[in-house]
């Protein structure tokens, strides 16, 4: 029988074009101008991600999060894209940090008609790269996103003005370095 052993600590090299995909579950609220207060709601959310490597402690590249919910009445989806950088405070350990800075969108779809807008984000959040062959990792994460799309219009009218969102999620992807 062929086993598969989780490559060391020592085998944390990071180097050249890496890129990662994963899915979790996210707690979103959005507000907006005159909107009453809401509850936070939970749904499924996930990122995509990649990008070059500077050094063993600093990888940079681009981030792709989003949530999403349907409901009944229509679906409501939140994200960010990001240019981010990943710190590894230790070169050996897998575990790193993250912040990033670009764009939010809101998307409504509500019977059949869609609102969106996009405004600033920006995203944190930490992480670690499990090891489970020499370029190919688990990794847990833990993701803040937030943002300020702005109003949402629908034909040429705002329907909601003002609007914010943010998200926390914590999920699990497959990074390939």
């Amino acid at each position: 029988m062929l086993m598969v052993a989780p490559a060391s600590a020592a085998d944390q090299t990071r180097e050249g074009f890496w890129f990662g995909v994963g899915l979790g579950w996210g707690s979103a609220d959005g507000d907006c101008d005159g909107c009453p207060g809401g509850d936070r709601e939970g749904s499924g959310a996930g990122f995509l991600k990649l990008g070059g490597t500077l050094s063993d402690q600093l990888l940079v590249g681009a981030e792709v999060n989003a949530w999403t919910k349907d409901e009944p009445e229509g679906t409501l989806t939140l994200g960010n894209l990001s240019a981010a950088a990943y710190y590894y405070p230790n070169p050996s350990s897998g575990f790193f940090v993250k912040a990033g800075l670009g764009s939010s969108t809101v998307s409504i779809e509500v019977l059949g008609e869609t609102l969106d807008a996009t405004g600033w984000g920006l995203v944190a959040g930490a992480g670690y790269d499990w090891r489970v062959g020499n370029t190919i990792s688990l990794t847990p994460a833990f993701n803040f996103y937030m943002g300020q799309p702005g109003d949402l219009k629908f034909q040429g009218t705002t329907i909601l003005s003002g609007w914010s969102q943010n998200v926390f999620d914590i999920s699990v992807g497959v990074t390939f370095h």
